[in-house]
């Protein structure tokens, strides 16, 4: 095959495909020193063994590393990969099919499927609603976008408008007189910005404060009488409450994008009474030494439209999060178009304010039939991903009906494992269609999930990969407002804390968010404390080994908390340490995630090495 496929390939299933703000570094010193850093730290076997250094000179006082994929190392770990993932697979299997001596335990929770003959394990509620209504949401995803194209194109009316119009139709069809109590708390979150957007701080405290206050009410209110309010409101108790009559399940999401449009607005307005720098063109993706400024009008109300210097010329991410917008372009309006957006309602990604508003008044770069295409075909292949585990791996009902008596450490490990990836899978789906939908749209919005859950060694990196449009909501609007890295411990209990809360309002998920930063301070202190040895030969290794480590920790803990729960996890470690062939086999696992971290390793110094560091 020609080397022309191979690169069409190799860019269909990379990061860069997935999500348009993932590109190689446009500062040609800042990339040559991102190339320097995708290192072998100074040392790595040339193929002999010899540990001779393997880096080399780019000719601009930076050594770049050369690539370890054809090293005898490396060739090893692709035999070790050859053997152990079909292991893999078939012990999964073992594990939960008919020929498990458990089956009849689980059998029951199975339905008949549509893959050769198989049986498919849809037992799982949450992606059940999601695929038993896969059908309605493509139909309804299509319809919009044509009514959209068709009232824009033929009708000429304003996108935010149509949004706006749409969005309160959908609103109400989804969760019918509930969507009262969402326009409630909607109207309160906008009534505290502009009554006291002259106050930022006291501002700020009231958005947050009401905002998470507002979970506590859902959780303690959410079906409470419309009648106990007012008595003439007593007949909504008995009206349509919509597809989804659990509004506050989904409430979630519609709480994030109000507080972005209230920081938003609050940093808007503030920054209409400062003067604008003039160095304004590190915010474009194309740098233009004659670019205008922002400029401010005449009026302490009233702004001026953003000025750009060519059609082409498109304001990246982190600009658009400031964008100059009018201050008229913070309407009520606008407000409800946002909050409402239809294809990123029920759970996202999330887009901020300034970002949504932008994007409709232009339309990025990024919005073309080439990424779309490959965009829907990388989906409706994780789709099929999905059904082949689903029809050939009946983990989830193994693990409702704690079926796995007898198994051995290795199989029990694997019921965790890949139900791990059901629960990443059954994520991962629902956002692309939603973010497809946006994208069909004409808004793009950032990938939520840009790794693979099994590509993952350290918990801080897997944080900022998991649900990262959310993570990029965390990080701007409390992250950076609290300290960011000047304070880490005690913004990263802030952070850990909303995230518990906003999950769910339950102790147990407040705790697990403190041990998360508990968990995390390990890491953080030994990447401080070994980076002065990073250019000993022996320094990959050791990492890869703390990987290793790092893995083990996260998959217990989510074992523990999503899978297997105490019962299997308690049986998976007594097995592990408690017998022979248990520790010989967690030997040999440690030994494979060694392997697989190294190959991580790699897969992130090949992105740096094309001038990308995801962080991640």
């Amino acid at each position: 095959m020609s080397p022309t496929f191979w690169s069409q390939l190799k860019y269909y299933f990379s990061v860069e495909a997935l999500d348009s703000r993932i590109t190689p570094e446009l500062d040609l010193r800042k990339r040559q020193k991102l190339k320097a850093n995708a290192k072998n730290n100074g040392s790595e076997s040339n193929g002999n063994g010899s540990g001779n250094n393997n880096n080399s000179s780019n000719g601009n006082g930076f050594v770049v590393a050369k690539s370890l994929w054809n090293t005898w190392e490396f060739k090893f770990y692709y035999v070790a990969f050859a053997i152990v993932v079909p292991c893999m697979f078939k012990t999964a299997m073992d594990a939960s099919n008919e020929t498990n001596p458990n089956y009849y335990r689980y059998e029951g929770y199975l339905s008949q499927g549509w893959l050769f003959g198989r049986k498919v394990d849809n037992s799982d509620a949450q992606y059940r609603f999601f695929r038993d209504n896969l059908f309605l949401l493509t139909s309804l995803m299509l319809i919009h976008v044509l009514i959209k194209r068709i009232a824009i194109t033929k009708f000429h009316v304003p996108k935010l408008r149509f949004d706006f119009i749409f969005g309160l139709i959908f609103l109400f069809a989804a969760h019918g007189v509930n969507s009262l109590r969402i326009l409630t708390h909607m109207g309160i979150l906008f009534s505290i910005v502009n009554i006291f957007k002259r106050q930022r701080s006291l501002a700020t405290a009231l958005s947050w404060g009401y905002g998470i206050a507002s979970l506590f009410i859902n959780d303690k209110y959410r079906t409470f009488p419309f009648g106990n309010i007012l008595p003439f409101l007593s007949p909504l108790d008995n009206a349509y409450r919509g597809i989804i009559p659990r509004w506050d399940v989904f409430f979630n999401f519609t709480l994030l994008r109000m507080l972005s449009y209230n920081m938003d607005f609050l940093e808007r307005w503030n920054k209409q009474l400062t003067p604008v720098t003039s160095n304004v063109n590190s915010n474009l993706d194309l740098p233009s030494p004659s670019r205008p400024e922002f400029r401010r009008s005449s009026s302490v109300s009233t702004l001026e439209p953003i000025q750009e210097s060519g059609k082409d010329q498109i304001l990246n991410e982190r600009a658009r999060l400031t964008a100059p917008h009018h201050i008229q372009d913070y309407s009520i309006a606008n407000y409800i178009a946002y909050v409402t957006y239809t294809p990123l309602f029920i759970a996202g990604p999330i887009i901020t304010f300034n970002d949504y508003v932008y994007q409709t008044q232009h339309t990025l770069p990024s919005i073309n039939k080439n990424r779309i295409l490959i965009y829907a075909s990388r989906f409706i292949l994780t789709l099929l991903a999905m059904e082949f585990i689903l029809h050939f791996t009946y983990v989830v009902a193994v693990s409702k009906t704690k079926a796995w008596d007898g198994d051995t450490p290795f199989q029990i490990s694997m019921i965790g494992l890949f139900n791990l990836n059901i629960i990443w899978l059954k994520l991962l789906i629902p956002w692309r269609l939603f973010r497809l939908w946006a994208l069909l749209d004409e808004i793009d919005t950032p990938e939520n999930m840009i790794r693979l859950v099994d590509n993952n060694y350290s918990a801080l990196a897997f944080w900022r990969g998991w649900h990262r449009s959310y993570n990029k909501w965390v990080v701007r609007y409390i992250y950076i407002p609290l300290g960011g890295s000047h304070n880490r411990i005690l913004t990263s209990l802030a952070v850990f804390s909303f995230v518990a809360i906003w999950h769910d309002i339950q102790l147990k998920l407040l705790l697990w968010g403190w041990l998360i930063v508990l968990f995390l301070l390990p890491e953080i202190f030994a990447t401080q404390y070994f980076a002065v040895y990073r250019n000993k030969w022996w320094y990959r290794h050791l990492c890869a080994l703390g990987g290793a480590c790092n893995i083990w920790m996260m998959m217990i803990a989510n074992l523990f908390g999503f899978c297997l729960g105490s019962d299997g996890t308690k049986a998976l470690l007594k097995e592990m340490f408690s017998t022979f062939s248990g520790f010989t086999f967690f030997i040999v696992a440690t030994g494979c995630l060694f392997i697989a971290v190294q190959v991580m390793f790699e897969l992130r110094e090949e992105e740096k090495r094309h001038g990308i560091n995801l962080k991640c």
